[in-house]
C-alpha cells in the first residue's frame, strides 16, 4: 500500500468546525432580506450573522430585528446611511468567527454556495476565497452586455496591476480568515470597499482562491444599486492602492486566534464614523 502525504500548507488555528461569521450589509432590502437570512440559517454551520441596517427607510431594520429574536446567533447593527463599505467596517469589531463571509441582502448570491466558498479556508489551503460568476458550472442570469464588458475590463486591469489571474473582482461573495480581515485596515465607505479589499489582499501576497458560484443578478428596475460611476471610482481606487507604499499595509499577527464567545441576540447602534472615504 502506498501512502501519499499531503504537503498542503495548513492554518493550524482553523478547524472544519470553526465558526463562520456572516456580515450582511442591507439598505432598503425588505423584499429579500428575510429569504437571505433563512437561507443562511438553513446551513449546517456554527455561525454568527451580523446584519447591518445601513440607514434603511423601509422595513429592513424591523425584519432584521424580528429574525434576531428567533435566531439568537443573529445581531443587528443600525447606523445612518454610510454605504456598503461603512456597513462592513461597522460589523468587523463584532465578528467572533474564524472565517468571515460577506453576504449581500439582495438574493443575487445563493447561500447554498457557502460550504464550497469556505472549504479552501477550512482545509488550510487559502486565506481568501472569491466566488466567481465567470468560471462556469453554476447558474448565471443572462445580463447586460456593457455591464459584463466593464467587469471584464476592470478585472483585466486588476490582474495587470497586481500580476494575478482573477476572473471576477466585482463579485459580492468573498470569504476570508477573520484575523486577516482585521489586519487589512479597510477605509472605504461605498461599493469601492470591494476594490480596496481586492487590492489589499493582492499586495499582501495572500493565498487567494476562486470557486464558481451561482448568480441571480437583478436589473436596475429590480433594485440593483451599482452604476457606471462606481466603475470609474474602482479604477481610481485600484491605482491609489497600487501606488500606496508597502509601509501602509498593516502586518498580520502570525499566531492570532479568534475568541469564541456566546452571541446574544441584540441590536447595536453603530458609532458615528470619524471620517468616511468614498
Amino acid at each position: 500500500m502506498v501512502i501519499v502525504a499531503s504537503r498542503m500548507q495548513k492554518a493550524p488555528h482553523l478547524s472544519a468546525a470553526g465558526r463562520v461569521s456572516f456580515i450582511v450589509p442591507a439598505h432598503n432590502e425588505e423584499a429579500t432580506l428575510r429569504d437571505v437570512l433563512e437561507g443562511l440559517a438553513a446551513l449546517e454551520l456554527d455561525m454568527q450573522v451580523i446584519v447591518v441596517d445601513d440607514g434603511s427607510t423601509d422595513r429592513t431594520a424591523d425584519i432584521a430585528d424580528a429574525f434576531a429574536q428567533e435566531h439568537p446567533r443573529t445581531q443587528v447593527i443600525r447606523q445612518a446611511r454610510g454605504g456598503k463599505g461603512s456597513a462592513i467596517r461597522a460589523a468587523i469589531p463584532a465578528v467572533t468567527g474564524e472565517i468571515v463571509v460577506i453576504q449581500d441582502a439582495d438574493m443575487e448570491y445563493d447561500p447554498v454556495d457557502v460550504p464550497a466558498l469556505i472549504a479552501p479556508i477550512q482545509r488550510g489551503a487559502a486565506d481568501v476565497v472569491f466566488g466567481s460568476r465567470f468560471i462556469g458550472g453554476r447558474p448565471q442570469r443572462v445580463h447586460r452586455f456593457w455591464h459584463r464588458l466593464a467587469n471584464r475590463l476592470l478585472t483585466l486591469f486588476t490582474c495587470v496591476l497586481f500580476n494575478t489571474t482573477f476572473s471576477d473582482i466585482e463579485t459580492g461573495y468573498k470569504a476570508i480568515r477573520a484575523d486577516v480581515l482585521r489586519s487589512l485596515d479597510l477605509r472605504r465607505s461605498s461599493f469601492s470597499i470591494e476594490i480596496e479589499f481586492t487590492a489589499k489582499v493582492c499586495k499582501r501576497k495572500l493565498r487567494i482562491y476562486e470557486i464558481p458560484i451561482s448568480y441571480y443578478g437583478r436589473t436596475y428596475e429590480e433594485g440593483k444599486k451599482i452604476t457606471w460611476r462606481d466603475g470609474v471610482i474602482a479604477v481610481a481606487v485600484l491605482l491609489a492602492e497600487r501606488l500606496r507604499s508597502a509601509g501602509d499595509v498593516t502586518t498580520m499577527p502570525a499566531t492570532s486566534r479568534t475568541v469564541r464567545e456566546p452571541i446574544p441576540a441584540r441590536v447595536v447602534q453603530a458609532p458615528a464614523a470619524a471620517s468616511r472615504v468614498v
